[in-house]
């Protein structure tokens, strides 16, 4: 199989999980790695027999690749997107995506003009069990679905990550789980049309947000539900729980499942979060994509919606009120 020759730009936490991917792929391939650390760089590209660099420009310059997977700071985002773009390089974007409506729009814009693929890396999506609960849930047997629950609930110490920087990250946990959430809610109910975000107090006195309630409504008026914390450790053993009118289902960290009103057994359909399956999932949609056309699961609209609906939830916050979602951009979205 013809391998794509993918750079990964940023060497941070999430790019481990990346190299484990890229180590499982079949059809994708580390060429080059960049980060301001260039010993990390080196690091990092030294098992793939990868080219290392200390800056972005100097890796388009010296190595040819057909996409690249941004993995650095939000704040980053949008410079390193355009550039790329510009030289034809297919553009992976880790999320959150950039800190604005208006940067997401002239990231997807230039997308457009470039004819290359781009889109949010994100990773639900790309999950077994999740895409098999949206299976069942389209299937019917869980009736109406009435209600929708997500939890990211951790104790991480953020104090020392540029997450906490609002400068670098633009928000603190409902921008970067918060994230999630809205992709996975949109991915099961479809638009959000109004949300209420609330912070529920300090755990390590940080500049941004650290723990937030967040209510979503959606076009067909279901309501969901989030719980975003970096300063609990609730040890809840889903992250998504569904409710219907014949039944419930839960996507779980290390089981899924699904209960009908009818049985008292529950039906086990999943062994629960696959990180690296997930990853390898996302690169491998990305690579078909840009070789055969495969659908992007996670489409640049899609991408937009979360910036859309993020924003709203920080006006939100701020205002103590419900706000609707304002789509910004027809002519952005796919």
């Amino acid at each position: 199989m013809n391998k794509l020759k993918f750079a990964l730009i940023g060497t941070g936490g999430i790019a481990q999980t990346y190299a484990q991917a890229f180590q499982q792929s079949d059809c994708c391939s580390l060429v080059a790695v960049a980060d301001i650390n260039e010993d990390s760089a080196k690091a990092f590209a030294e098992p793939f027999g990868a080219k290392s660099f200390g800056d972005y420009r100097t890796l388009a310059e010296n190595t040819a690749v057909d996409a690249v997977i941004i993995s650095t700071p939000p704040n980053t985002h949008p410079a390193i997107a355009t550039f790329f773009m510009r030289k034809g390089v297919n553009v992976l974007c880790e999320k959150p995506l950039c800190l604005s409506v208006a940067e997401a729009i002239t990231m997807i814009e230039c997308a457009e003009q470039t004819g290359v693929k781009f889109t949010m890396a994100t990773k639900f999506r790309y999950c077994e069990d999740v895409v098999k609960a949206k299976s069942i849930l389209a299937s019917g047997v869980l009736g109406d679905i009435v209600q929708f629950e997500n939890a990211f609930t951790a104790k991480v110490d953020m104090s020392r990550r540029w997450n906490s920087d609002l400068a670098v990250s633009g928000g603190g946990v409902l921008m970067d789980n918060g994230t999630h959430s809205v992709d996975i809610i949109r991915y099961f109910l479809g638009a959000i049309t109004e949300v209420l975000a609330v912070e529920t107090g300090k755990t390590q006195d940080l500049a941004v947000d650290e723990n937030v309630k967040m209510f979503a409504k959606t076009a067909d008026g279901i309501a969901a539900s989030v719980d975003l914390t970096w300063g609990i450790n609730k040890e809840l053993p889903n992250f998504i729980s569904i409710y219907g009118t014949n039944g419930t289902l839960q996507i779980g960290w290390r089981e899924s499942k699904y209960k009908l009103n009818s049985s008292p057994d529950w039906t086990i359909f999943g062994k629960g979060y696959d990180k690296v399956q997930a990853f390898k999932s996302k690169i491998e949609n990305f690579r078909n994509a840009i070789v055969t056309g495969e659908e992007l699961l996670t489409k640049p609209s899609d991408a937009l919606a979360s910036v859309e609906v993020i924003e709203a939830a920080y006006k939100s916050l701020n205002q103590n009120l419900w706000q609707k979602v304002v789509e910004k951009s027809e002519a952005a979205k796919n």
